[in-house]
């Protein structure tokens, strides 16, 4: 399953889960600022920034902000 993590006041996170959901992608979303271990990983692939939207594909891999054309990309 794809996690997306964000935060309450982060637009790209806004934008970026109504993408997902018009796009028909199954995610589950992780509010840093509610999960200490979540922002802990998010800090971790991102060179200590706790940088979001941070998306996690199946695979494990991490992507930074993406875009829905690059996340959609990487999942097909």
């Amino acid at each position: 399953m794809i996690t997306m993590y964000t935060t309450s006041w982060c637009g790209y996170c806004s934008r970026l889960k109504a993408q997902m959901q018009r796009s028909g992608l199954v995610f589950r979303e992780v509010n840093i600022e509610e999960d200490p271990a979540a922002a802990e990983f998010v800090g971790s692939v991102n060179g200590g920034n706790h940088i979001v939207p941070t998306v996690v594909l199946p695979d494990g891999r991490a992507m930074t902000n993406p875009g829905i054309n690059d996340l959609l990309a990487a999942v097909s």
